[in-house]
């Protein structure tokens, strides 16, 4: 099964597009969502075409190939108009020997840990960062942004087939690898 992974979508029509053409030429089985998907925030300016109905209306048609979790700007207004859950604050999926605690990042995250073991994988985004980090205790990662990345990230998210994780461009472009 192949997974794509994106965060922080804030209500862009353009990124979410970009985000779903690159969803149908990678061929993923699946969307999972970090969170931040309609809503921009007070912190944020508004991202590129902020639009959140088209946002809904692009989203609502793959209500059956979307894992999403709640993010720090996503409330129950959000879930009306959604017809896929969002407001799980984490998910766990199994990947071999391991676990991956997908979540968003403002409320488990290396400071907050889910219940998670050494060889577990700890994914969120929040930050708009994308990160690779192995600790003592787990692995970190984060695919940054689709419509608003910090600190000179692309826009940009994730795969996951098999024990590889990529981070891409928004134009698939391959800039970071990580196998487990």
């Amino acid at each position: 099964m192949k997974f794509l992974i994106a965060s922080d979508i804030h209500g862009s029509a353009y990124f979410c597009k970009k985000l779903l053409e690159a969803f149908e030429k990678e061929q993923a089985d699946r969307l999972i969502l970090l969170g931040d998907i309609l809503y921009h925030g007070p912190r944020n300016d508004l991202p590129k075409d902020y639009a959140p109905k088209e946002v809904i209306a692009m989203l609502n048609p793959l209500k059956n190939k979307i894992l999403a979790v709640r993010g720090n700007c996503d409330t129950e207004v959000d879930q009306m108009v959604l017809d896929f859950p969002i407001l799980a604050d984490y998910a766990v999926i199994p990947v071999g020997e391991r676990l991956i605690y997908i979540t968003h990042g403002h409320n488990f995250n290396n400071a907050k840990l889910p219940p998670i073991n050494k060889e577990d994988i700890l994914l969120h985004g929040h930050t708009h960062v994308p990160v690779i980090e192995e600790y003592p205790t787990h692995t970190y990662l984060n695919p940054g942004s689709v419509s608003i990345p910090k600190e000179s990230s692309p826009h940009s998210y994730m795969t996951l087939e098999g024990n590889t994780f990529l981070w891409k461009t928004l134009e698939g472009e391959v800039y970071k690898i990580y196998e487990i």
